[in-house]
């Protein structure tokens, strides 16, 4: 946020702050992108939906290394306990569960070979970028801002609910079992959510945490809208598919 006009000095109410934190959410967050509109409503052909599906898979194997590396940096056993939660969410606890388990569904149903899904070569490099700064982020930043970078979970649960009825509407390659993993966030992220938000309030001690933590979001919600960017590009308009990266048959 700007330090121009920010009185450093003042530290604003919780309530403040939480209103500070969703508004970022309400004008920064990735549902409101031209292409998660097109997604939703219908308007991408498969391949196109294929495209947005392989990218999204290095996001979702990047989030429990993501989470193993904020939780290295945790001192309180009772904090990691919480924390080691997301790791199954998305890891499972044994093979073929989990939510990446759920994410190779997914591509299974759109038609991917799932090693080249696991071997990532066919993602956009500006995919690689955004996640792999995401990543070095929480290693390098403050663990209050590492933390409270995840709070994008705020709003998830509105754009899983738009995705799951939009694309079982629209796409008739589409079918419950493929949307099972988001499906499964609506219960699994309103939970995290609100425990990086009452993490947030508690923690922000000061008015340039507070700001850090904003920030921290602001980061997060780039890293997501900047990913969008690159499929845009490459896959609708103009669509020019950089050399190297995934080229759909349909």
């Amino acid at each position: 946020m700007s330090q121009q006009t920010i009185d450093l000095n003042k530290l604003m109410t919780k309530k403040e702050f939480e209103t500070c934190l969703r508004k970022i959410g309400e004008t920064r967050y990735h549902n409101l992108h031209p292409f998660h509109k097109l997604l939703h409503e219908g308007k991408l052909n498969k391949g196109q939906v294929q495209a947005w599906a392989l990218n999204r898979y290095y996001y979702q194997c990047s989030i429990p290394i993501k989470d193993s590396a904020v939780m290295s940096r945790m001192k309180e056993p009772d904090l990691r306990r919480i924390w080691r939660k997301r790791i199954l969410d998305h890891d499972g606890e044994s093979t073929g569960s989990g939510g990446i388990e759920r994410w190779y569904k997914l591509t299974d149903g759109l038609g991917l070979d799932r090693e080249y899904v696991k071997s990532t070569d066919g993602i956009l490099s500006t995919t690689r970028f955004a996640v792999d700064a995401y990543v070095n982020f929480v290693k390098e930043r403050s663990l209050l801002e590492a933390i409270t970078s995840s709070l994008t979970e705020l709003f998830a649960p509105s754009i899983h609910k738009e995705r799951i009825a939009g694309m079982l509407e629209n796409y008739d390659f589409i079918n419950d079992e493929i949307m099972s993993y988001f499906k499964k966030r609506l219960t699994q992220a309103p939970d995290d959510a609100q425990y990086v938000l009452d993490y947030a309030l508690e923690n922000a001690q000061t008015r340039q945490e507070q700001e850090d933590v904003c920030n921290a979001l602001i980061f997060k919600t780039q890293v997501l809208w900047s990913m969008l960017d690159a499929l845009h590009f490459s896959y609708y308009e103009p669509g020019i598919i950089p050399p190297g990266a995934f080229v759909p048959k349909e």
